[in-house]
């Protein structure tokens, strides 16, 4: 089996070649993804967007920063974000922007939002198929309204582990690994759990990410925890900042 032509079509305008992606949705082997050659999860075009489908529940995940939860998030005060708070720390204002390296981007919720603050971000995603949905989501913006915005984001393909030393320069480098899975699974967005489905929970190497980025030459690490988990590597942390369900610990 192999994905619809638009798709395929959608992806190498992406650069990105549609057999390196085959294997997380057609492959027999080696993945849960597919059973008696059907796969539980696919590729599709949604609106012109590139969406991961999950064909029993018609659930679809779709990186979009027109949504009306981005739009409503963009329009209050970014700087009181906690995340921007974390990151940017007392800086107000410089002679160029802040250089901040996502190693972990995900979906880029958090590297967007850093980019509407005004910082410039280099986001890393070693996953491909959350490479490719993240890179739709990236150059449609950049050909809309919110192309300023997309100017200040640039995505590489790869392991963070594996793209250290920086190939540039950056003040901060920020890490949100996968949080391990809850008991009260009902609980987690359905996003989420469509990306659980596609990736499994949890990250397992989350430590010695964390001893990547120490080691770099920048003046600050931040990394995202569940907010009573244990610090990553057990290091303790310079500074704190807590929410309800998440805090970051700040090593500077």
């Amino acid at each position: 089996m192999a994905f619809a032509a638009e798709v395929a079509h959608r992806l190498k305008t992406l650069g990105v070649d549609p057999d390196d992606l085959r294997p997380f949705f057609y492959s027999d082997a080696g993945t849960d993804n597919a059973q008696a050659g059907t796969p539980k999860l696919d590729l599709c075009l949604k609106d012109g967007a590139l969406s991961l489908l999950e064909r029993k529940t018609g659930q679809q995940l779709t990186v979009d920063f027109h949504s009306p939860a981005w739009r409503h998030r963009a329009a209050g005060h970014v700087r009181a974000e906690q995340l921007v708070k974390a990151v940017f720390g007392r800086r107000k204002s410089a002679d160029r922007p802040l250089q901040v390296t996502d190693a972990t981007a995900g979906l880029g919720r958090d590297a967007w939002l850093l980019a509407l603050a005004g910082a410039q971000v280099t986001a890393c995603e070693r996953h491909p198929v959350v490479f490719a949905l993240l890179s739709d989501g990236l150059q449609r913006a950049a050909e809309s309204a919110l192309a300023e915005t997309a100017s200040r984001l640039r995505l590489l393909q790869g392991d963070f582990n594996g793209l250290c030393p920086l190939r540039e320069p950056a003040d901060v480098i920020y890490l949100d690994p996968m949080f391990p899975p809850r008991q009260k699974s009902a609980r987690v967005k359905k996003d989420m759990q469509l990306l659980h489905h596609l990736l499994g929970a949890g990250q397992d190497d989350a430590d010695a990410m964390l001893h990547t980025a120490l080691a770099q030459p920048v003046s600050k690490v931040v990394v995202k925890r569940p907010r009573l988990a244990e610090p990553l590597a057990g290091r303790r942390p310079t500074s704190q900042l807590t929410g309800k369900a998440s805090r970051f610990d700040v090593y500077a």
